[in-house]
């Protein structure tokens, strides 16, 4: 039976309010930024599109990205894959994702409302025929980000591209990595190339910006696994597929950040760490990967870690009629910005007061 008493409290309080009226203080606070005009938002499928929903700021380059906290960067290259081509689409896909955020319910986090973020746009580069063109060109212009002082997070594009980022980002000093992937990524020269998208770790290690002690793999599984010596011989811990089910996400949690610890960190999310049924528009799928759940469970586990940088990869629309591919890949950047704004090291960010 309906408590009359209560219905009429609730009526008094909520009957004529607007949508925009909260008076909890936590939920007060992401409303405040996202309500300007009563109870008018922003509409999601209007304007062109951004990463998460962040402002363009493609001139932040000619101002060498003064005044930001995290550049959110596209890397449209896939000359180095090995299989189904397409990931070139991927920050493309990635920005046309309409619902995501602006508030993070577990974190407890609107990023967006707490740093200066922009989408800085695409990186220029000189050649779409030379792979190696575009490796310089990525590690110019993550080397730029990085001087700064602002955070990079970059959308690919295939896995390569964490090469030359990461030897902007650990140029100063090794950093340690979380990665989640299908496969470790840690392969040699094939046909005349060891700069491709199944050996960018191994060249990050070798290059001396990627500590092999402080890199935890998750998620690894498919017939590859004879290829990925180096990590097991270099120090990496290699969490495969079947271990995560088996240990269960809170110790996989605990393991990644032990082997992390407490100095600078970069977070790498390939798309097809996620099973096929759940990312399908990838040029590498493996059956018997990671849900969503899972991994968003492991990415809000890494909270208060030093994350200096991270990047979504290999997300191939064109293989995914449903857009699902890129709604998870948006949503992995989502969690890895919210990541950046929780990080207790990075306290000298300017910013954004609440509105």
């Amino acid at each position: 039976m309906v408590d009359a008493q209560k219905l009429a409290l609730l009526r008094a309080r909520f009957a004529n309010g607007k949508g925009g009226d909260i008076t909890d203080p936590e939920f007060a606070r992401v409303a405040r930024s996202q309500f300007k005009d009563g109870d008018r938002r922003k509409w999601p499928f209007a304007d062109p599109a951004t990463f998460v929903g962040a402002r363009f700021a493609p001139e932040a380059l000619d101002n060498l990205f003064a005044g930001l906290d995290v550049a959110l960067i596209g890397a449209p290259m896939d000359l180095g894959v090995s299989n189904r081509a397409g990931a070139r689409l991927g920050p493309r896909a990635v920005r046309a994702v309409e619902r995501i955020g602006p508030y993070e319910h577990v974190l407890k986090c609107a990023p967006l409302g707490e740093l200066n973020a922009a989408d800085v746009g695409d990186i220029p580069m000189r050649s779409r025929y030379s792979l190696q063109d575009c490796h310089e060109d990525i590690e110019a212009f993550i080397a730029k980000v990085v001087a700064a002082g602002v955070i990079p997070l970059t959308v690919g594009g295939d896995h390569s591209i964490s090469w030359p980022i990461l030897k902007s980002v650990g140029r100063e000093r090794p950093v340690g990595m979380i990665h989640i992937d299908a496969h470790c990524d840690t392969g040699g020269e094939f046909e005349g190339s060891k700069f491709h998208h199944g050996g960018p770790f191994r060249q990050a290690v070798l290059d001396g910006v990627l500590d092999p002690e402080r890199v935890i793999q998750i998620g690894i599984r498919g017939g590859a696994e004879y290829l990925w010596e180096f990590s097991y011989a270099s120090g990496m811990t290699v969490l495969h597929a079947d271990e995560v089910a088996a240990m269960g996400v809170p110790a996989v949690i605990a393991k990644a950040r032990a082997v992390a610890g407490d100095g600078p960190t970069y977070v790498s999310f390939d798309i097809d760490s996620l099973d096929p049924a759940f990312a399908p528009g990838t040029g590498t799928p493996e059956a018997g990967g990671l849900t969503p759940r899972e991994v968003l469970e492991l990415l809000r586990g890494l909270k208060g870690l030093d994350i200096v940088g991270g990047d979504v990869v290999e997300v191939a629309p064109q293989y995914d009629a449903t857009t699902a591919t890129a709604q998870n890949g948006a949503q992995m950047l989502f969690e890895l910005l919210c990541l950046v704004a929780l990080n207790p090291k990075r306290r000298g960010f300017r910013q954004v007061a609440p509105a």
